[in-house]
């Protein structure tokens, strides 16, 4: 059995309670609860920094001095009580699910709304608890981040091009840390705990480190859709972590409250350190003035005309002199997509039908390799592994399990599952459903404008043997065109239509028609794309299915569930790929 450090030495002054829970793949996680002395309905939860665990918050607990509030800290998988390798999971986007997963469990088990929670993190905690708050947009209250690892510092020369290597000749592959505990804190006695503390392991996987530098990047670059009231605490002599990236991150953040506090003579470990009660008084009083403050939530429905995205999606929309070297850099990739490229099948027909046709869509969904000669197919398997065609083929896989779970939901409460696609294609995702579910009565209308989408359709669906399934030509931005289909749905799904159109207006009647189709307790599946990683890359480069440059504007989560919610919408549940990507919704409609 490992032996529990709790830090500082002392006798707790507010007890933890041990707990755990249930993730989606099956796993009992770890958590501390510490119980308010005052009856509330607030609540901290506390994120721990990489190889450590809940424990070492119980001296944080007692210090902060909230007695109306709640404490909860988890173990994240592979560390301290919870199971798995030390230090691993499967990607760090699991611990990102694993998070949203906790902060569900303490809102249904515990009755706390989000709302009235705030979250404290430290170092990889941080990185955790910032892309939790970016990906899955929860109105949280407040966001404390104490040395965020968003770019660790490793001193050994080109050492990520090397992790790279081992990972992909070792895929589950562990580092071990060269952070020594006096590195973390010059208070000798906190780095004695520390070292004594057999449930704090120094190794770390590769694939995490690594998928830790890359949602970095992606915070970093997309800062501006986080408008949660932030606190960002940094270290002037940090070991373990680079500082120029936390101050970028704040200063792109778009939050009204933000506020940062730098101190010169700390290590890492901010809230361990000789001079902690400095900046866990200041969390107090962070915290406390953002409980204290009246709730308010930025409207994001006209994002489209004068939010972050839309600057992206003007200078998008605007041509590169001809100095520039990004321009000459689009060219040369054009040229070769238009000559040597012809040769993979995914990119002729891209030219042909445009890359976010349909025809595109069912190619990428393959995912089987094709082309003019070997070199060709090569073309084409490093054009289907482009992050946004990997992201694309997860988002089906996503859409396959929220519809999963409505049509069991939907089944249970023995309704017939009535389900209407407003943009289907050739819905070959929903016949997968209806095969799948064939035992129950279900039927589906799967609607499209494009007349070779729905023949492809109708024979697939003959292929297959499915009689249930209606298609029908119809306009998915027309309000009473979505309304008046009959029989009446109580499953809708958009998928990867939205994304596809900057403006927020057609989004809006589209949701009100599929608002006014759905009864009370209908549930609704949706997509968005928060984040793409080329999308400069796609706009200069490629064409849309009407011939013109591919522009996207990426909408937040915030705004995507804020124009779900206008119209009469309750979100339920999320999921996202590990590159933060395509996000995958449900929600219910709620009545009027």
């Amino acid at each position: 059995m490992a032996t529990e450090i709790i830090t500082g030495g002392a006798t707790a002054l507010r007890e933890p309670t041990a707990h755990c829970f249930e993730t989606s793949d099956g796993m009992e996680l770890f958590y501390r609860v510490w119980a308010p002395t005052i009856p509330t309905h607030k609540a901290v939860v506390l994120f721990h920094r990489g190889h450590e665990h809940s424990g070492r918050w119980q001296e944080f607990v007692d210090r902060i001095d909230l007695e109306d509030c709640w404490f909860f800290a988890w173990d994240a998988r592979g560390h301290g009580r919870s199971p798995g390798p030390r230090g691993y999971a499967d990607s760090f986007g699991q611990l990102v699910r694993d998070a949203d997963e906790f902060m569900r469990h303490i809102a249904r088990q515990y009755g706390i709304p989000c709302e009235d929670t705030a979250i404290v993190s430290q170092s990889v905690g941080s990185v955790v608890a910032a892309a939790w708050v970016h990906d899955y947009a929860p109105p949280i209250r407040a966001l404390v981040l104490a040395t965020p690892a968003l770019r660790v510092k490793l001193y050994v020369p080109l050492a990520m091009a090397g992790l790279r290597m081992l990972h992909k000749l070792k895929p589950q592959s562990f580092i071990k840390s060269y952070v020594s505990p006096q590195m973390l804190t010059h208070d000798k006695a906190q780095a004695e705990l520390y070292a004594a503390d057999e449930l704090i392991s120094s190794q770390i996987a590769t694939n995490i480190l690594l998928e830790l530098h890359d949602t970095s990047t992606r915070l970093i670059a997309d800062a501006a859709a986080i408008d949660t009231p932030t606190l960002l605490l940094s270290s002037g002599k940090d070991w373990v972590v680079h500082r120029k990236p936390q101050d970028l991150f704040f200063r792109r953040l778009s939050s009204k409250v933000k506020e940062q506090e730098h101190y010169p003579d700390f290590y890492h470990s901010t809230f361990w350190e000789k001079d902690r009660d400095i900046p866990i008084t200041r969390t107090r009083e962070f915290l406390l003035r953002q409980f204290n403050a009246p709730t308010e939530t930025a409207s994001f429905l006209s994002a489209d005309q004068n939010r972050y995205s839309k600057q992206v999606y003007n200078k998008l929309n605007t041509q590169l002199p001809w100095t520039s070297p990004k321009r000459w850099w689009c060219s040369a990739q054009k040229l070769c997509l238009t000559t040597l490229g012809r040769l993979s099948r995914g990119i002729q027909v891209g030219w042909q039908s445009g890359f976010d046709s349909g025809q595109s869509l069912d190619h990428v969904y393959r995912n089987r390799a094709e082309g003019f000669t070997p070199l060709g197919q090569l073309i084409d398997r490093i054009y289907l592994n482009s992050p946004g065609w990997r992201g694309i083929r997860q988002r089906k896989h996503h859409v396959n399990v929220m519809l999963d779970r409505a049509i069991d939901q939907t089944n249970k409460n023995d309704e017939p599952v009535r389900l209407l696609d407003i943009a289907a294609g050739p819905g070959r995702y929903v016949l997968e459903a209806i095969e799948k579910h064939s035992c129950i009565d279900i039927s589906a209308v799967l609607c499209d404008q494009d007349e070779q989408s729905l023949a492809e359709g109708r024979s697939l669906a003959k292929l297959r043997g499915i009689e249930c399934v209606d298609y029908r030509a119809s306009d998915a931005f027309d309000r009473q065109s979505i309304a008046c289909h009959n029989p009446r749905p109580n499953i809708a799904i958009v998928s990867g239509l939205y994304e596809l159109f900057p403006n927020n207006g057609p989004v809006l009647e589209s949701l009100r028609g599929l608002a006014d189709s759905l009864p009370e307790g209908g549930v609704l599946i949706y997509t968005n794309q928060p984040w793409h990683p080329q999308q400069e890359l796609i706009a200069r480069v490629l064409r849309n299915r009407e011939g013109a440059s591919w522009i996207m504007r990426c909408r937040s989560q915030t705004e995507m569930d804020q124009l779900v919610e206008s119209v009469g919408f309750q979100k339920l549940d999320m999921l996202i790929d590990n590159a933060g990507i395509f996000s995958v919704s449900m929600a219910i409609r709620k009545s009027d």
